[in-house]
Order: structure tokens, then sequence, then C-alpha cells
């Protein structure tokens, strides 16, 4: 089913994007990186974070790391991962296919300036074993993302 949103998403918002289907998994972004040809830092992940009463969404570069003071000033709260039986629930992804296409339901997106560094950025497609190839302006502008510095990237 979520696969089938994310493309459905993209038929109705930005036909010309194909998603992309690996017969490897792309769950983790060392999978991603080697199921879809780039370097881990391209692979676009997605975070799924409570912070007080809301659900958001944070996508940001391979080999970022969360800053959670940064999220904490930013949002007004302490930010907590979604649960594994949560994330599906609330997204309409499986963990290793969140993305910010095709949701469930709508929820604030946050693009992080992580991805700026790359022409082309790599986010999970719904499932395990899909992604698109994607400019990173046109993820934030297709899914009216923010774009924030909540993140750090790993030395």
């Amino acid at each position: 089913m979520s696969l089938e949103s994310v493309r459905a998403f993209f038929a109705e918002k930005a036909p010309d994007i194909d998603v992309l289907v690996s017969s490897q998994s792309s769950a983790t972004v060392a999978l991603a990186a080697e199921a879809f040809g780039v370097e881990p830092a391209r692979i676009a992940k997605t975070l799924s974070l409570r912070v007080g009463e809301r659900v958001i969404l944070i996508v940001a570069a391979g080999n970022a790391r969360m800053d959670n003071k940064k999220v904490k000033a930013l949002f007004g709260g302490k930010p907590k991962m979604l649960g594994l039986d949560e994330v599906a629930d609330i997204t309409g992804h499986e963990v290793g296919g969140v993305c910010p296409f095709g949701l469930k339901a709508p929820l604030p997106v946050y693009c992080d300036v992580s991805l700026k560094a790359f022409d082309i950025v790599v986010p999970a497609a719904g499932s395990t074993h899909s992604a698109v190839k994607i400019t990173p302006d046109r993820m934030a502008e297709l899914t009216s993302a923010e774009w924030v510095d909540v993140c750090e990237i790993a030395k």
C-alpha cells in the first residue's frame, strides 16, 4: 500500500519522477546507498518524531545526526523517535521506507540544510526496496517542507 501511495503521489504531483525499485533491501542508509548506487550521505533519511503532542518528519542527509538541543530549541520540546508500531500507523510507511511522500495523513515535513550539499538526493519511496532521485529543493517544494538546521554532520 505504501509504495502505491508514493507512486500515486508522484503520478499526481511530479509525473517526471520515477519511483525506483531495487531487488535488494534499502532499509538502512548503507543498504540504500548500495542498492541505488550513491554514497551514503546522499540518502535522504526521514526521521519520524514526536515533540510534545505533535508528530513531525525531518528529512536529513544520510551522514547527518539529529541534534536534540537544536530540535528542542526550534520545536519547543524534547524530540522522541516514534515507536516501531507507531510509524506505519501514523505515516502509512513501514520502517525502512518512511519518506515525506504519499503519507497516510498530512504531517509537517522539515528538510534539514544538510541536504543542500547535494544536487540530487535519494529518499525512500514508501517501502524497504524503493526510492526516488530528486533535488532537495524539489523535494521540499513537493512536500511543502520548511528548511531547518537541526542536524550535525557525523564525523
